[in-house]
């Protein structure tokens, strides 16, 4: 098998663990990555922790990309670090990926000179809030600038046979739409779960794998269900489901019986 082969393998191997830690926690933090992924009986890292391009020795290629979420009132380094969601929301169709450092023929940005040439899906974990990440794949390095000392990132479909990176604005339009609205719903978690102290407000459980985020007035409500905080609530995934059956419900009086539930 050559090199090139074996690395797709491994490259799949990495997304269905992505995949799969996806759906048990939602959004990954540091704890969750650590575990990385099992390839031929090897243990094989996800991400490293201290920086943001990441290719394993085990693989051909880079492997996963990473934006940090900066902390309140902490320093910016990069200026995908404030500027990556907007340009997921309002861009056209990618985003811009500050290299590592200044020198475009550090080993860090050659990894994603490669990526770029060869046309290589990777994996790019999304700060959503501080130390907490919400991965997206497959993305491809579209451009590589070595004077803007920057690349070109857009996202490619998870639904494809084969991986093979978006040759037209549709495709990546396309595939830029679902990530908005995975990243959407990551956020106004993440959001409505830390404004609660990560803590469900009717059991007192709190969130390690058990709390989802739902909102208190339903979108079919235009005016009032919208994904905002205030209209947020964290539960325990019990009671989530509770509360869509309709067998519990909240009181708002307040509110009037013209945005019941």
């Amino acid at each position: 098998m050559s090199s090139n082969d074996t690395d797709i393998l491994m490259r799949l191997a990495a997304f269905k663990r992505v995949e799969m830690l996806s759906k048990m926690h939602g959004h990954l933090t540091q704890r969750e990555l650590s575990t990385g992924f099992i390839f031929q009986g090897e243990r094989i890292p996800l991400v490293n922790p201290q920086r943001g391009i990441f290719k394993p020795r085990q693989m051909r290629y880079l492997l996963s990309i990473k934006t940090v979420f900066p902390k309140p009132g902490g320093r910016v380094w990069y200026d995908d670090q404030s500027e990556a969601h907007d340009q997921i929301y309002d861009g056209d169709d990618g985003i811009d990926y500050a290299f590592m450092g200044s020198d475009p023929n550090a080993a860090d940005n050659q990894w994603l000179r490669a990526a770029y040439e060869n046309q290589v899906g990777v994996i790019y974990f999304l700060g959503i809030a501080p130390r907490r990440y919400q991965p997206i794949w497959p993305v491809y390095v579209a451009d590589w600038d070595a004077k803007a000392i920057k690349a070109r990132v857009v996202f490619g479909a998870r639904d494809q046979k084969e991986l093979v990176a978006p040759q037209t604005v549709q495709q990546r339009l396309y595939a830029l739409r679902t990530v908005k609205q995975r990243l959407h719903r990551a956020s106004f978690r993440e959001a409505v779960i830390s404004a609660y102290a990560r803590r469900c407000p009717l059991s007192g459980l709190s969130e390690k794998g058990v709390l989802a985020a739902t909102r208190i007035i339903s979108d079919r409500n235009e005016q009032l269900g919208q994904t905002i905080v205030a209209n947020g609530l964290p539960r325990s995934t019990i009671r989530h489901a509770a509360f869509d059956a309709y067998f519990i419900g909240l009181d708002l009086p307040q509110c009037g019986p013209h945005i019941a539930r």
